[in-house]
């Protein structure tokens, strides 16, 4: 990988990693948060897509050009966005923050396991790669089936919520060949938040009504997670695997746990150390093992 390409994982997993405790620290119910970070973003990020629209880079030879199919693809990942942030946001309020962030995390499982059955080559590296670093999240999390029933049913909410954000990251993959980021992360924003804010009115969630420390947060949670985390993700998919990608997302998990235990006293066990150790050991494996993408520079970012 390019170093300015290490650099924006870096910057993303950074941001991610305050997702978890920002949104477990707020006074806001769950589904709320989620349409707010998605909302709040798609208005930051409505003004530079008008701008892009209006000035399209020149088109890179031998690119596909976007079509009406893409559109589906956007408004698809949009709904699988929505339903990640639905679950996994609900499961923090119900379980540990490194528990959560463990689960949720486990989207790159779902993501090779797609690859194998479609039949995309996945090297035994590769594999053996994913399952150590997996191996390695689960370390650092635990799971809260010893705790109550409550945080088992947290656990499995975030479980769900892998699986959304795992099709999000197959699905952008496609996408991103074809569309500039600006584009495709203000139609996946805008179509999660519109599906949260249905879902938030149905629950009876109240969407205002906050006080202003809360707004604060949200405003710092949209600014950080959102805006340079997931849309930096969003931006690397044109010429980063969804497996890698996924895979980088799992460092999210010690970030996350020591930011909890610094500012939500949730402090993790001696051996989160040697599921950090885990993770990267895998994603070297992963890393060194990939071949390079055939559809780099496929599209102006």
């Amino acid at each position: 990988m390019r170093g300015g390409t290490l650099a924006l994982l870096g910057v993303g997993v950074l941001a991610v990693s305050l997702a978890a405790p920002l949104m477990a620290s707020l006074a806001v119910p769950a589904l709320p948060i989620a349409f707010w970070r998605n909302a709040l973003a798609s208005v930051a990020i409505a003004p530079v897509a008008g701008w892009r629209a209006a000035h399209p880079r020149p088109a890179t030879p031998g690119a596909p050009a976007a079509g009406p199919r893409d559109l589906v693809l956007v408004g698809v990942a949009g709904l699988c966005l929505a339903s990640h942030f639905g679950f996994w946001v609900t499961s923090l309020g119900m379980t540990s923050v490194a528990s959560s962030t463990a689960i949720v995390s486990l989207q790159v499982i779902w993501v090779v396991g797609y690859d194998l059955a479609r039949g995309a080559p996945v090297g035994r590296r590769v594999v053996l790669g994913v399952l150590l670093a997996t191996a390695g999240a689960v370390v650092v999390g635990g799971v809260d089936l010893s705790i109550s029933a409550r945080a088992l049913a947290g656990d499995g909410l975030a479980l769900v919520g892998s699986l959304g954000v795992a099709a999000y990251a197959v699905i952008g993959g496609r996408a991103r060949q074809r569309l500039p980021t600006s584009t495709y992360t203000l139609g996946c924003y805008g179509t999660a938040a519109a599906a949260l804010l249905v879902a938030a009115v149905v629950a009876g969630q109240p969407l205002t009504g906050y006080a202003q420390d809360q707004w604060l947060k949200l405003l710092l949670l949209t600014a950080t997670a959102q805006l340079l985390g997931h849309s930096v993700f969003n931006h690397l998919l044109a010429t980063v695997s969804p497996m890698v990608v996924s895979l980088t997302i799992l460092l999210e998990i010690p970030g996350a746990s020591l930011i909890a235990a610094a500012w939500l006293g949730q402090v993790p066990e001696a051996t989160a150390f040697v599921g950090l150790a885990m993770i990267l050991a895998g994603m070297a494996l992963v890393v060194l093992a990939a071949p390079p993408s055939g559809e780099a520079e496929a599209v102006a970012a």
